[in-house]
């Protein structure tokens, strides 16, 4: 069955391993999706780099200085110019508005650094997260992606995997093996989207 080319809008706001991780697989796993644009907040991101290396579109949108809406204004008008079929938040740190997120919803993912409903919501983001499940005492950490609603990382969770959380562990050493377990999660929902695989249906998300 021919499987027809879908298009990516990235949105990142730091480092960009997240977002380094679907352009690898993409190149490497022959994946019908391609970065139509790469969208960051950040003047001095590193995705920036990232994205000129591999001749990926991209564009610098700040939000400072500006109101929320105006923002969000220039996003919009970026976004739909690349005509995303998936929008991808790959470490993009600023909360979108209801009116922003409802424009989009079926079709924008997030990674979150834990297994959501846990350490998700408003404050849990970086190492916030892997402090709290350090202090927890939980014995299984991990990550999730999920379809982005007005509820802060509550949203359709689609795919999660798990890591063990060791007696001796640091918000360094759970971070690094959380974040490697991300650069195959999300590729891999990325890939199950653009060949139709990704279901929502009645608030609930699910591979076929």
């Amino acid at each position: 069955m021919l499987v027809s080319m879908i298009d990516l809008v990235v949105l990142a706001s730091g480092g960009g391993t997240d977002f380094q991780s679907i352009v690898d697989t993409i190149e490497s796993e022959n994946i019908p999706a391609r970065i139509s644009l790469l969208l960051t907040n950040n003047p001095h991101a590193y995705c920036i780099s990232r994205a000129r290396t591999h001749d990926i579109t991209y564009k610098v949108i700040d939000h400072r200085g500006k109101s929320r809406k105006e923002h969000e204004t220039e996003m919009i008008k970026a976004m739909d110019l690349a005509e995303p079929d998936l929008i991808v938040l790959a470490g993009y740190m600023r909360i979108l508005t209801e009116g922003f997120v409802d424009r989009y919803y079926g079709k924008m993912i997030n990674i979150h650094p834990a297994l959501l409903p846990l350490f998700g919501g408003p404050g849990y983001y970086g190492e916030r997260v892997h402090k709290a499940v350090l202090e927890s005492g939980m014995k299984v950490s991990g990550c999730s992606v999920h379809f982005v609603t007005c509820d802060v990382d509550m949203g359709p969770i689609i795919a999660q995997k798990c890591v063990p959380v060791y007696h001796d562990d640091t918000v360094e050493s759970l971070s690094q093996r959380v974040l490697n377990v991300e650069h195959r999660l999300l590729p891999d929902v990325v890939a199950a989207y653009a060949r139709g695989r990704v279901h929502l249906e009645y608030g609930k998300a699910w591979i076929e």
